[in-house]
């Protein structure tokens, strides 16, 4: 297409906007966004579709979504244009939970906001709440209806009242999106089985296995060990229908236009509930090519530009978060790179960092750790990581080869390693994890378990070892530190900030016995949360560390995202050092990987002046004229004293 009929596209798609909103108070605003973000728009649906066809559904779903969006807010736009990096800044920290799990239903959420807004958390990502099918649904991921909430946790009207009420304590939403699939009893599933061809084509449906076994060629399996292939036979579609992770998750046809123009409405429906950001679940399976692994495509970058400035003319508030758990070398793809830079997704999971941490707590070695991050290529200045210890999901041992080599290590060796170290099998291991889809083809063994668990708190506690204990919740409180002094948004997971150990009352529902990730996702011990003060325990002293370091997180601006973390070691391996050097200041830290004390030396600190250093975990005043003693699991965040 040539650059006359590309303005000529957009031109048209301006008039049919305005006329579609003729007299609305804001049509200006809306009007002065689709001129900024139109070309972002019709370069992303060219790089798939023709444009020129697409793009008048696409303009009738802005202005349906515009339409609907309360005053309240509109005026939330106004304000987060003005702040645009608002998910960027050391103010911003994120609180991961399942609604269920955290409060029983969204009013009990609502009735727990002042715990949030207390421990410092600006930022709540609500595990799946949407509608998912009955029964088995890979724990709310397999979505039947994304226009209501899941009956026991009320209703979408308590979806939008529970954002009202988080946006007034200075709380931003985050939901789930699945992009990839959607449930077999999803309505566009239930269409296509119903024979309707329209909705056959949201899908990928193949009379035989011709044309499925020649993908298989190159298709690894997601969860080999309960849903083994990628494709499944279904009697009422009479084909075989794309199931990259389950028989009852159809995988979506982003070939079909259609499918584009759903997924947009969806979102502003979702923007319109009060949600701020949208949480990209599988963004990384989306286009399919053949003789491939289905992962990672360009075209999956060029229909995340284009979804995303749909929504900044529609909804300017909300934010993109890649769910894109991919190897370092295709990750920042995700927030933008080449000619998608700075227009994709705005957050992405920095999953190389959560498996680094907790493979140089086993080693006490941080080598492997700076040399791994010193392979990633720079992400735009507008985007940032989303760093976590845990999540609801399993840990993927994700060490790549040519960097552990470069250690001098075998990345075969160290997988088995980290794996049997994590479930307790290795000698001398302080964790107590499980194993998760052991493939025995490859040996690929992912891990379960609650950070608490696996950083030896609930070994140690079980040994009656006073010592061990102490030992085991400063090397929980240095792995967050990590994680919240590393730059960009911190994501603390629901019950971590008291501790909370492994939950095996999963076993006793049906529903989730087969899938050992629910031990990792206890619910919320409300009365421990509630009195962890009076009782001076784990819980409280777990709490007050992972306090303190949300407060010094907030005073230090250096920590804004716009700026990257560089990591190394010092002459010992075990003394890892994150160096973060801001126009606001230039902040060193220093974290002791071990449980002996190490020893630091001036120039371990370099570009700190050798002079008075201020610590911000502890408020303490340090001199470095000379060597100074790191404790076991020491965390400092240095800049130079006042």
């Amino acid at each position: 297409m040539s650059p006359r009929e590309t303005v000529a596209a957009i031109d048209a798609a301006r008039s049919q906007l305005a006329a579609a909103l003729t007299g609305d108070p804001d049509l200006p605003d809306l009007l002065a966004r689709f001129d900024r973000w139109a070309p972002d728009l019709h370069a992303g649906l060219s790089a798939v579709y023709d444009a020129d066809a697409v793009l008048p559904a696409v303009t009738d779903v802005i202005a349906g979504v515009h339409r609907g969006r309360s005053e309240r807010l509109r005026q939330r736009d106004r304000e987060r244009l003005l702040r645009a990096d608002w998910f960027q800044a050391s103010d911003a920290v994120g609180y991961v939970a399942y609604a269920d799990l955290f409060a029983g239903d969204l009013p009990g959420i609502r009735r727990h906001i002042d715990y949030l807004a207390g421990l410092g958390v600006t930022y709540l990502h609500l595990m799946p709440l949407l509608t998912p099918r009955p029964g088995a649904n890979d724990g709310g991921y397999a979505v039947m209806d994304y226009r209501s909430v899941r009956a026991d946790l009320g209703s979408m009207d308590d979806l939008a009242a529970l954002a009202r009420d988080l946006h007034d304590a200075g709380i931003s939403l985050t939901l789930d999106l699945v992009l990839n699939h959607v449930a077999r009893e999803h309505e566009w599933a239930v269409k296509a089985k119903a024979g309707d061809p329209a909705y056959r084509d949201y899908f990928y449906v193949f009379p035989d296995r011709t044309v499925p076994d020649q993908y298989e060629e190159t298709l690894p399996e997601i969860f080999p060990a309960f849903a083994p292939g990628n494709f499944t036979w279904d009697e009422a579609l009479d084909g075989w229908v794309w199931t990259t992770f389950n028989e009852w998750q159809w995988d979506v046809n982003w070939s079909n236009p259609r499918v584009f123009v759903e997924y947009a409405d969806i979102i502003g429906f979702l923007a319109n509930q009060g949600a701020d950001c949208v949480r990209l679940d599988a963004i990384a399976f989306t286009w399919k090519r053949m003789g491939t692994n289905c992962q990672n495509q360009p075209e999956v970058h060029a229909l995340t530009q284009a979804l995303r400035a749909a929504a900044r003319i529609m909804s300017p508030s909300l934010i993109f978060k890649a769910e894109a758990i991919v190897g370092p070398k295709d990750v920042v793809a995700y927030l933008g790179q080449g000619e998608h830079a700075g227009k994709v997704s705005d957050l992405a999971y920095h999953n190389s960092l959560m498996v680094q941490i907790w493979s140089a707590l086993a080693a006490r070695d941080g080598r492997l750790l700076a040399t791994a991050l010193s392979r990633f290529a720079p992400i735009p200045v507008t985007s940032a990581w989303a760093t976590y210890l845990r999540c609801h999901d399993d840990i993927g041992w994700a060490i790549d080869d040519a960097d552990a080599a470069d250690v001098g290590w075998d990345g075969y060796a160290h997988r088995s390693f980290l794996a049997d170290f994590y479930a307790g099998e290795f000698e001398g291991s302080f964790a107590r994890g499980m194993h998760f889809q052991s493939n025995p083809e490859t040996g690929d063994r992912r891990t379960s378990g609650s950070a608490a668990s696996l950083a030896g708190i609930e070994a140690a506690l079980d040994g009656g070892n006073p010592a061990a204990l102490e030992t085991a919740i400063s090397r929980l409180s240095c792995a967050y530190a990590m994680v919240f002094g590393f730059g960009g948004l911190p994501l603390l997971y629901m019950g971590d900030e008291l501790g909370l150990l492994n939950d095996h009352s999963y076993l006793d529902d049906p529903a989730k016995a087969e899938d050992n990730r629910w031990i990792h996702r206890p619910a919320m011990d409300w009365s421990l949360a509630d009195g962890h003060a009076a009782s001076g325990g784990v819980a409280d002293r777990v709490f007050q560390a992972i306090r303190r370091l949300i407060e010094a997180r907030k005073e230090l601006a250096a920590l804004h995202a716009s700026v990257p973390t560089e990591a190394s070691v010092t002459g010992d391996p075990a003394v890892l050092v994150f160096r973060r050097r801001h126009a606001a200041g230039t902040v060193v830290q220093v974290y002791n990987l071990s449980e002996s004390t190490r020893v630091l030396w001036p120039g371990d600190l370099q570009p700190l002046a050798a002079g008075p250093l201020l610590e911000h975990l502890s408020g303490e005043v340090l001199d470095i004229s000379r060597p100074v003693v790191l404790p076991p699991y020491g965390a400092w965040w240095l800049t130079e004293a006042p």
